[in-house]
């Protein structure tokens, strides 16, 4: 998810990061928001990548309308085609910068962004967006990373130096990795009243989801993106491919474990005139 005034988007759009980002559900990624939505609402999904998210929001508000954005076409063309995939005709992927959205003010029931905010050079601005376009009485929701929150075992000293590198990378472009934690800060410098403020894991802790994560970050560190960006924050050919086989390693531990922290904010706009 880049947006035009965001700078540069930290994982790019390589089709190991999309087919990662294609396992999210709104169970597994949004469940904080699910109990507010209802049949009839609107919905807004900044950043929806591949779609998955955005097209399991469909059903639970028809026939209210879902619309997803991005600014860069790879990942819509893969919502796209997910959507076609589902035989869902009615929810709309479209371009969109997230801190300059392209709606009217109080189009919307529902903002989502999921891992869009730690991309963002400006998250305060990009909220501030979000009510504008929520209508009175509707919900913004926003869940985020928090790299610096991450936890393993074992401890393979590679992935420390990913961790290291990855957030280097980001806060080179602008961005926050880790936004988890800063999310009640910036809802307030965003005015927002009564945030409500959460956080949640995805954990992978079985044989088979390892192996698939730890395969899945070796595809990304030894692309392109992370490569460049690494060799930009002074790591060699020789710490890259280190980082490579530390992700193949952990991913076939037998005790491999992995938690992925998140903050998760919620807000309900307020209906008063």
């Amino acid at each position: 998810m880049r947006q035009d005034s965001s700078g540069r988007y930290t994982h790019g759009h390589e089709r190991s990061t999309l087919d990662s980002h294609g396992k999210r559900t709104a169970q597994n990624s949004a469940a904080y928001l699910l109990p507010q939505l209802k049949p009839g609402m609107d919905i807004l999904d900044i950043g929806c990548g591949p779609g998955t998210i955005t097209l399991d929001f469909a059903p639970l508000v028809a026939p209210g309308k879902v619309v997803g954005i991005e600014n860069v076409e790879p990942p819509l063309r893969v919502a796209r085609t997910e959507a076609s995939a589902r035989e869902d005709k009615t929810t709309v992927f479209q371009s969109g910068d997230a801190l300059n959205l392209p709606f009217e003010d109080e189009s919307f029931d529902v903002v989502h962004a999921h891992q869009v905010l730690q991309h963002l050079t400006d998250p305060v601005t990009a909220l501030r967006e979000m009510v504008r376009v929520c209508k009175p009485g509707g919900w913004i929701a926003a869940r985020d990373a928090d790299y610096a929150a991450m936890s393993w075992y074992p401890e393979i000293a590679g992935l420390e130096l990913w961790r290291q590198a990855y957030r280097a990378a980001a806060r080179a472009n602008g961005a926050e990795p880790d936004a988890g934690r800063r999310l009640r800060a910036w809802a307030n410098a965003a005015g927002i009243v009564n945030p409500q403020v959460t956080a949640s894991v995805w954990s992978y802790s079985d044989p088979a989801t390892c192996l698939w994560w730890g395969n899945g970050q070796a595809s990304r560190c030894a692309g392109e993106i992370f490569s460049q960006q690494a060799q930009e924050q002074g790591l060699g050919d020789e710490s890259i491919e280190s980082i490579v086989r530390a992700w193949r390693e952990w991913g076939r531990e037998p005790d491999a474990w992995f938690c992925l922290v998140h903050g998760e904010l919620l807000a309900q706009i307020s209906s008063e005139a």
